[in-house]
């Protein structure tokens, strides 16, 4: 039986998945707003289905009250997520919303396959990152100082950083970690957010070629401690951040062309100098030759992604076990080896929708600081999703980066939430101008008649 249902499901989350990424780019053909309504609505019914349909699976392999009371309850965090944050975020954009919890219920489950452990603290993560982001539009709305305390961005950052290296903890082979009460965290998670609102504070104040080397002198001093944490995923996070934004800013391409040639010499010079770096680039390199050693990983990823094929072998019928850090780095791998190709590039697809509202929201900001805060955001959530999704598929070398909103940990869930918390926020305070500026140029013009 629980191999009928989940070689009948493969299909049917397949159809689920294509349908959802068509609505999605559906949505962005200028429909009527009564059509949006239906697309959004379509998407969060086919969100519930694929959720029941997986959790249908995973309790017919594992028939005990655990798994239906654990599964129950993302059933209704999705639900009261929903109705909460469309009552904090009144006018947010509902396709954002929606990719935001699709992405959560398909983490859920994939957790719940690896380790049902995984999912209850994933479950618990997800629901302090609902609890912090409810404050996110309040203090967006009442507060104007964001813009000037670039510099107190850049201390609180650069300090969260360096608490590794007083009460850090070493997890493969990065010390990125700090314990405090027995509670662990990544300070560079929550750093990026810092990181971006110090570069959007200090370039939407002037960006002459003497200010633009400081910022930029503040902005390797980040990449330069993640680089001795490292932490090399980081590291890269941050550095194509800040030129992504640098350049947003400045519309200068000799400032572009000259961060890559630094970034360049400077992964040279990481080459000969550390020997963690070499061997994550000789594993990606040749990972058949070093298949019982620095390989291992990506081979496993490999093995998994290509024994899944274009459908995958069903909920439940792989080995994602056998992956090194499957939960949380390579989860793309068992994503793709049970759920299938096809659904792992729909997945994708999903991802670079939200990619492409971010970066919408960021262009019809009219205040600079908060235009380059949407758009450097935008960027460290694409460019994690790249840097793990090509680690996984031996496209670039690994770097220990999680997929966003479904690898587990507290740290990155939290982050996640909180950024697209934010894009929201500065989305319905766009919204709220717009309409005010409607409602005064009305009144204006009753007044004139």
């Amino acid at each position: 039986m629980e191999l009928i249902v989940a070689e009948l499901s493969r299909y049917l989350l397949v159809l689920f998945m294509i349908i959802y990424v068509f609505l999605c780019f559906v949505s962005f053909a200028g429909s009527s707003e009564e059509k949006r309504r239906g697309i959004y609505s379509a998407q969060r019914t086919i969100t519930i289905l694929i959720y029941l349909l997986c959790s249908a699976v995973l309790v017919l392999e594992h028939p005990k009250a655990k798994y239906i009371f654990v599964l129950s309850l993302g059933l209704i965090f999705y639900i009261g997520f929903i109705i909460m944050y469309q009552k904090i975020y009144n006018g947010l954009s509902k396709l954002i919303l929606n990719n935001m919890m699709l992405c959560l219920l398909i983490g859920f489950i994939i957790l719940t396959r690896l380790n049902i452990d995984y999912m209850i603290k994933q479950l618990l993560f997800a629901s302090v990152a609902m609890g912090l982001c409810l404050f996110v539009p309040f203090l967006i709305d009442r507060f104007k100082v964001w813009e000037k305390l670039g510099t107190a961005y850049a201390i609180v950052g650069i300090g969260m950083l360096l608490l590794v290296f007083v009460i850090g903890v070493e997890h493969y082979g990065a010390k990125n970690w700090v314990a405090i009460g027995g509670f662990e965290m990544q300070p560079s998670e929550f750093v990026k957010i810092l990181f971006v609102f110090f570069v959007a504070a200090a370039l939407s104040k002037r960006n002459d070629f003497k200010y633009v080397v400081i910022i930029t002198i503040i902005a390797a001093a980040h990449v330069g401690v993640l680089v001795l944490e490292k932490d090399l995923g980081g590291a890269l996070i941050f550095f194509f951040t800040y030129l992504s934004m640098l350049y947003i800013a400045t519309s200068q391409w000799l400032y572009l062309a000259a961060g890559l040639g630094v970034g360049t010499v400077a992964a040279l010079a990481a080459y000969k100098l550390f020997s963690h770096v070499r061997i994550r680039v000789m594993a990606w390199r040749d990972p058949w030759g070093n298949i019982n050693d620095a390989g291992y990983q990506i081979c496993r990823s490999l093995f998994a992604i290509g024994t899944g094929g274009v459908m995958g072998l069903g909920l439940g019928q792989g080995l994602p076990e056998t992956v090194p850090v499957v939960e949380s780095d390579f989860i793309f791998a068992a994503i793709s080896e049970e759920l299938g190709v096809i659904f792992a590039i729909c997945l994708m697809l999903v991802y670079i929708s939200s990619y492409i509202m971010f970066v919408n929201i960021a262009m019809k900001m009219t205040n600079k600081f908060y235009k380059l805060c949407a758009f450097g955001l935008s960027v460290v959530f694409m460019f994690q999703v790249f840097i793990c999704v090509g680690g996984a598929t031996k496209f670039i070398p690994s770097t220990g980066v999680t997929l966003p909103l479904i690898s587990y940990g507290g740290s990155s869930m939290i982050t996640t939430i909180i950024i697209f918390s934010i894009i929201q926020g500065l989305y319905v305070k766009k919204m709220r101008e717009e309409v005010a500026e409607i409602e005064a140029e009305y009144e204006d013009e009753e007044e004139l008649g």
